[in-house]
């Protein structure tokens, strides 16, 4: 009989409908696929069959992967690239073991790989996974428990794959620079957009370990409210704006961005917050921040953009971010945010698109990451370590295939008299 590797690699061809783009490493240390020196797809363990047949598509990959029953050897980046038409352009639509077995020509394949598999059902999903996805979805409760999964994993372990600046949103790049001044650029360009200046009241909703905050009162001289739902999170911005001397013009609440009661303020920055908020949300979300903006105040939304499907009904949030990463985090196309924006009463006067400029902020994380792995083991577990390097790998990908995007929009409460406070030439962000 055929070794596992070859009789997994002639299935999967069989299945898909096209050639293995990876080389392929099976349990009994068998090997088929491409040949070279290319990437190679290493299944550790044929429970990861098992969860693949249960779970069709990512999802059972995701858990095979988190539970490091299979793995990658050489460039994860390659990898993901030559996989993506297979898993994540297919997705959910990749057919499972049921559905094969009714297509009589493909039958004797289902067969096979049930026997490859071993006796079913699969292990239990690993512990890393959210539970209870998709219920009540963006409630208050929900939306707790959502960025609780996220964000209180340890605030150690993002120090360890942010670094210094502690900022978790994409950096902006020059040639040569460093991570730390590229996320400095990038809050100094959400400040001068914001043409924030001394006395000025900002909200930053979503405000994560503080760093916009700091930023905007130590440079700008600005009174800042910041929010978020992490108590992780608020604790350790606290003590970084204590130690900065700047607790008389911070204020950091764990508190909900519906829950905000004074208002006006001057400016308002959103940085990598819209994500969680949901479809259905996000005209109340706009509505709450012009609610919240006195009249000619600015705000900056900095989010994640997917492209539009076809038929926008058929949009289903990706398995393994829902499951392992943002439960119940949502993206939307850009032009149905900029809607948003406007049917809010909000005049959006700059949109900048920085989609490459986050594919390297990504790389620079897995770097950071791997450079410390054992440390980022201990920190969590070595299931979450293998989640954030699968996903912010694959992220990378995405945003340097154009698959995903990420852009700033600058929108304005324009008085009726309509003076927006821009200068004519709108890349100058300097005056108000």
């Amino acid at each position: 009989m055929a070794d596992a590797a070859t009789r997994l690699a002639t299935l999967a061809e069989d299945l898909l409908g096209s050639p293995l783009p990876v080389r392929l490493r099976a349990w009994d240390r068998s090997e088929a696929g491409p040949a070279g020196d290319g990437p190679v797809l290493v299944i550790r363990d044929r429970k990861a069959l098992r969860r693949m047949i249960w779970k069709p598509g990512e999802l059972g990959l995701a858990r095979a992967w988190v539970a490091g029953e299979i793995d990658v050897e050489g460039d994860l980046y390659e990898a993901l690239d030559r996989l993506s038409g297979l898993i994540w352009e297919r997705g959910e639509e990749t057919r499972g073991l049921l559905d094969v077995a009714r297509d009589p020509r493909t039958r004797a394949a289902a067969a096979e790989l049930l026997r490859l598999a071993g006796p079913l059902p699969p292990p239990k999903p690993p512990a890393e996974e959210a539970k209870g996805r998709g219920r009540g979805r963006h409630s208050r409760r929900s939306d707790r428990q959502a960025i609780s999964h996220h964000y209180d994993v340890g605030n150690d372990f993002y120090a360890l794959v942010l670094g210094p600046s502690m900022v978790y949103s994409c950096a902006y790049w020059t040639d040569g620079g460093t991570l730390e001044e590229a996320q400095r650029d990038k809050l100094d360009l959400v400040a001068r957009k914001l043409a924030l200046k001394e006395g000025d009241r900002l909200l930053d909703v979503g405000c994560g370990w503080g760093s916009m905050a700091i930023h905007a009162a130590r440079e700008y001289g600005a009174r800042v409210v910041g929010i978020t739902l992490s108590r992780e999170q608020a604790a350790f911005a606290r003590k970084r704006i204590a130690e900065e001397g700047l607790t008389d013009r911070i204020e950091i609440r764990v508190q909900d961005y519906r829950d905000v009661p004074d208002g006006p303020f001057d400016a308002i920055s959103s940085i990598g917050m819209a994500e969680h908020v949901g479809a259905a949300r996000y005209r109340e979300y706009t509505d709450l921040l012009y609610g919240l903006l006195k009249p000619g105040g600015r705000l900056l939304n900095h989010q994640i953009s997917r492209r539009p499907e076809p038929d926008e009904e058929a949009y289903r949030v990706d398995p393994f971010i829902d499951a392992y990463v943002f439960p119940d985090g949502e993206l939307a196309p850009m032009g149905r945010t900029l809607t948003a924006l406007e049917d809010a009463g909000f005049e959006v006067r700059d949109v900048e698109a920085i989609r490459e400029h986050y594919g390297l902020t990504l790389r620079r994380w897995v770097a950071n990451l791997e450079k410390d792995w054992d440390r980022a083991v201990r920190l969590t577990s070595p299931g979450r370590a293998r989640i954030w390097r699968l996903y912010m790998a694959a992220s990378a990908v995405s945003f340097e295939r154009n698959r995903i995007g990420v852009n700033q929009f600058l929108a304005v409460k324009t008085p009726v008299a309509g003076t927006s406070g821009l200068p004519l030439r709108s890349r100058e962000w300097t005056e108000r």
